[in-house]
């Protein structure tokens, strides 16, 4: 491995090339199911599929529509003219022996995307464009034969191209994390990354900081997580460091990615374009739009993320707190709508209870199964409970997570459990009289006569342990300094 020395003397250079799964009922050009999860294999296909003779493409107009609406959340121009062309490589799991997609003339061009570091920073990555074209089939290979599934072969795809803007691995997980919920957001993609629906291509080079060219590129097939794409560009770039430091030589090749060995394997030398042999596809005509038909499909694309950042900036979350509700389009249409009944004390408190949920997995698996609708009301009516005291906000984070779990009504819940906070004062100073008596809270009693105001948090935890977390805290601590001569 190379030292950190040699490795402060480089600076990496990214480019991602990513596979999103158009969200279609079809395949791009048959009438095939689009949706191959958990099917049999072979069983997801039509004979425009298997590239029999005399089967002719139908372009779907689904998938052209889905491609202008990633445009949208690209920031990218749509083409008024597109075409398609065949790519002659030879796949062994796509019969018709080419790909067709989109080499000259592409749907997307241009763009950009703003992807916010988790230290707050932002990284803009350009898009060079976005094309379609078909997904090829899948092989399983055995010791001594292999096995052809085609329930993918022909699925609609849009490859987005970066410009190679990126000089970090979180710059690369925070790009391809973005990207992921723009796909999402505007429906352009269903976001399944376990089954594929989006695949990241890391095109990663190295050179000595400083240096005019770029360094020769790897490129880092098919990963299907955020945390894979920043661990390969880091593996990446530690190889790439090494072997420049031994006076050896960079190879420009295609390499995979092995999960549970955290490194990168060679696959093949790569090629270039004039290697594939592009042609014009005579079977498909070219894809015409006129502004009028731009304009009106992406006038259906929902909020994107960066409205959601502009509007929520009232709310004054941490951007750790964004990003985390923003992993949930339907937490942040919640909020949105929050805000917009005019309901901002409860959209505050729903966005920080949501970005606690996404700390544990558990929990976020219950709620998701829940498929009930949850009326905004109990939202606001929650939010009311914690203000006007009749809960703490530990306690309404717990009824929070049961109304998503239940779609319970949230005082329902609370009165049937017995979580009602307790703000009667007499009740308080009894409890508060019984914990100042305890030997045990002698130190801490001590501890804030003599100027450690910190020490009062020991006191209101016994307090509320011993009221079954019911006591109004915000009043146990004015009772406890009041008792302690502190205030009148």
């Amino acid at each position: 491995m190379a030292t950190q020395e040699q490795l402060d003397k480089y600076e990496m250079t990214i480019g991602i090339e990513c596979h999103v799964q158009l969200a279609t009922a079809t395949k791009l050009f048959s009438g095939a199911d689009n949706d191959a999860r958990d099917k049999a294999p072979n069983s997801a296909i039509n004979p425009i599929d298997f590239g029999l003779p005399g089967m002719l493409p139908v372009l779907n107009r689904k998938a052209v529509e889905l491609a202008v609406r990633a445009g949208k959340a690209l920031n990218a121009e749509i083409a008024r003219v597109s075409r398609f062309d065949r790519k002659h490589y030879f796949y062994p799991d796509l019969p018709k022996g080419y790909q067709t997609t989109q080499m000259y003339q592409p749907i997307i061009i241009g763009g950009h995307v703003d992807a916010p570091l988790e230290n707050g920073e932002t990284v803009t990555v350009r898009i060079h464009h976005a094309h379609m074209e078909e997904d090829a089939g899948k092989l399983t290979h055995y010791s001594d034969h292999s096995l052809v599934d085609l329930n993918r072969a022909g699925t609609p795809l849009i490859e987005i191209v970066s410009e190679p803007d990126i000089h970090s691995s979180a710059g690369a997980k925070a790009y391809a994390t973005e990207l992921h919920r723009l796909m999402t957001y505007a429906g352009v993609t269903r976001g399944d990354l376990y089954h594929g629906n989006m695949r990241f291509d890391v095109n990663i080079s190295i050179a000595q900081k400083g240096a005019t060219e770029l360094g020769t590129r790897a490129e880092v097939k098919n990963l299907n997580s955020f945390r894979s794409v920043e661990k390969a560009a880091d593996y990446e770039f530690n190889r790439q460091v090494e072997l420049l430091e031994k006076g050896e030589r960079v190879v420009q090749e295609t390499r995979g990615w092995d999960e549970a060995a955290g490194r990168t394997n060679s696959q093949r030398s790569k090629e270039d374009a004039q290697d594939y042999r592009y042609m014009p596809d005579a079977d498909i005509p070219p894809i015409t739009l006129t502004t009028e038909e731009i304009e009106k499909i992406q006038a259906e694309v929902p909020y994107l993320p960066s409205f959601y950042r502009e509007s929520w900036k009232s709310l004054e979350f941490d951007s750790s707190v964004v990003n985390k509700v923003l992993d949930s389009q339907e937490s942040a249409l919640l909020i949105q709508s929050l805000i917009e009944i005019g309901e901002t004390d409860a959209a505050r408190r729903v966005g920080l209870w949501f970005a606690k949920a996404t700390d544990d997995e558990s929990l976020l698996e219950d709620t998701m199964n829940n498929t009930q609708p949850i009326p905004i009301a109990y939202f606001v009516e929650l939010s009311r409970m914690v203000a006007g005291n009749e809960l703490n906000s530990n306690v309404a984070k717990d009824i929070f997570f049961e109304v998503l779990r239940t779609s319970g009504e949230p005082r329902t819940i609370a009165v049937s459990k017995n979580l009602l906070q307790v703000s009667d004062e007499s009740a308080i100073q009894a409890i508060v009289d019984e914990v100042l008596a305890d030997p045990a809270s002698a130190q801490s009693i001590a501890d804030i006569k003599s100027g450690n105001d910190k020490a009062i948090g020991f006191l209101v935890g016994q307090i509320m342990k011993k009221s079954a977390g019911k006591a109004n805290p915000a009043l146990a601590q004015q009772l406890i300094r009041k008792r302690m001569g502190e205030i009148e």
